[in-house]
């Protein structure tokens, strides 16, 4: 019985180390460029998200909306919003220009017309 299990044991351990060498590299990403561009202080980053307390709450607002939108990619769901003096910007990849509209207009909605910068990037397959 133990050199069944030793048997199994060995089977699986073999069959688990599959030859890779046959399988495609996958790219790196390269996020050097987008690093760069929020690195040179012109672009809002969550670090300029302000501590008052109407924007934490504007910011939080937007988020728990964001997350009730059916059928939104895993990049919706987690596009960076940051609130600051009751204007809001949108940043971050998502999926379609449907989906960049649909956040826009629920941020918009909500910290009202004229107070949203959306500069969501369109990226299909960005997961």
């Amino acid at each position: 019985m133990r050199s069944l299990f030793s048997l199994i044991g060995l089977s699986l351990l073999i069959a688990g180390c599959a030859d890779e060498t046959n399988m495609a590299p996958t790219p790196a990403k390269d996020n050097t460029a987008v690093n760069e561009r929020d690195a040179n202080g012109t672009t809002k980053t969550p670090m300029d998200q302000s501590n008052k307390q109407a924007d934490i709450d504007l910011t939080a607002k937007i988020r728990e909306t964001v997350l009730e939108i059916e059928d939104l990619s895993v990049n919706g769901r987690n596009v960076k919003i940051i609130s600051n003096e009751g204007n809001v910007v949108l940043r971050g990849p998502v999926e379609s220009a449907a989906e960049k509209e649909r956040i826009g207009d629920v941020a918009e909605k909500i910290a009202g017309e004229g107070h949203v910068t959306n500069e969501l990037e369109v990226v299909p397959d960005a997961n």
